[in-house]
């Protein structure tokens, strides 16, 4: 999506300066034209701004789904403890950059709720009650081809802009290869989990040589194992920790980061049995029912945040509350069409949404 930058004027404050690129809405207020509401040239009905054309007397351009809340949608794998200790600082720099730079309620706020799952999240921006959302690859890419979703931007973390999907066995299992997992119990962290499903179900598939079913969409019945969704990456972990299951497919990063275990705990327990690499990282989302000018002014949100939106409560960067991710980029569907490849190649569809 072309980068685009919408200049409202905020009533009582100057337009937003220093940035290049304004797209002009058509009623000079960019301020290129040096009105200031005193005398009309705002091009209004060159009145003396009695009418209110400032917009001190009318209703925000800008209204979120008309509740004055921007709704955060938070993927499942972030732990519910650690919600507001970890997305505050950025919550409350969207709330304020919106206030300072758009013509937004006076007592905006943003709120930051965590979904059950991939696939609730992707239906509440379709409906309209969720404004913008954190969410995994596939399910973003599912949400654009079902008009209930538009990936705006790229996250950036652990290092990179792409990931890895991995499979692990508890270090004593005398499973070797793909092809041992028939007729094995597998932990998956969600249906519309990208590493923690869909490429571990290629893999198994493509190179394993198992029928996978009609897995992710289906219940697993036709599949040659015992599919459990643990509902999160951790989860998935902890499933196979407990021996609750003979191998566990997850994002790479419970293995690789503070996310999952520490490093020497991980070794204790599991071993890695394959791994995909390359996955683009997750993205960024919002509603299709957002105007275009509201899709923007989000986006430039994040894209104008400074770096410490991402480090946590503690305003530290390096400590046990910093954000998985550092920073962001534009983004598009086409960043991810290599998802959508092996969703293809599973014969996965939009039905999944009907799970």
């Amino acid at each position: 999506m072309e980068r685009r930058r919408q200049f409202l004027k905020v009533a009582g404050t100057a337009s937003i300066v220093g940035l290049a690129g304004c797209s002009g809405g058509g009623d000079g207020s960019d301020g290129s034209d040096g009105s200031d509401g005193s005398d009309g040239s705002d091009g209004s009905d060159g009145g003396d701004g009695s009418d209110g054309s400032d917009g001190s007397d009318s209703e925000p351009e800008m209204t979120f789904g008309g509740d004055g809340t921007v709704d955060f949608g938070i993927s499942p794998s972030v732990p519910q403890e650690d919600l507001n200790v970890q997305y505050s600082p950025l919550e409350d720099h969207i709330g304020s950059y919106l206030r300072e730079n758009y013509d937004v309620p006076s007592d905006l706020s943003v709120e930051g709720t965590i979904g059950s799952n991939y696939s609730a999240i992707i239906q509440s921006l379709g409906q309209g009650t969720l404004d913008i959302a954190e969410t995994g690859p596939f399910a973003a890419a599912l949400g654009v081809m079902t008009d209930n979703a538009e990936i705006i931007l790229q996250r950036y973390g652990y290092g990179g802009w792409t990931y890895k999907s991995i499979i692990a066995t508890p270090n004593d299992s005398d499973i070797t290869e793909l092809s041992d997992l028939s007729g094995k119990t597998v932990a998956f962290s969600d249906r519309l989990s990208t590493s923690g499903a869909l490429y571990p179900l290629y893999s198994m598939s493509n190179q394993g040589g198992l029928d996978v079913g009609e897995l992710p969409e289906g219940n697993g019945s036709q599949a040659e194992f015992d599919a459990r969704f643990a509902g999160g990456h951790v989860g998935s972990y902890t499933l196979l920790e407990q021996g609750r299951v003979d191998a566990a497919a997850m994002g790479g990063f419970v293995r690789d980061t503070k996310t999952g275990p520490a490093p020497e705990e991980w070794q204790e327990v599991a071993t890695t049995l394959h791994a995909d690499e390359g996955l683009p990282r997750a993205p960024i989302v919002v509603s299709p029912e957002l105007s275009d000018d509201v899709k923007t002014a989000i986006q430039e949100a994040f894209l104008e945040g400074p770096d410490s939106i991402y480090y946590g409560a503690d305003g530290e960067d390096g400590t046990e509350d910093d954000l998985w991710f550092s920073r962001v980029r534009e983004s598009s569907r086409e960043d991810y069409q290599s998802v959508i490849d092996v969703a293809d190649e599973l014969g996965v569809g939009t039905d999944i949404f009907g799970e």
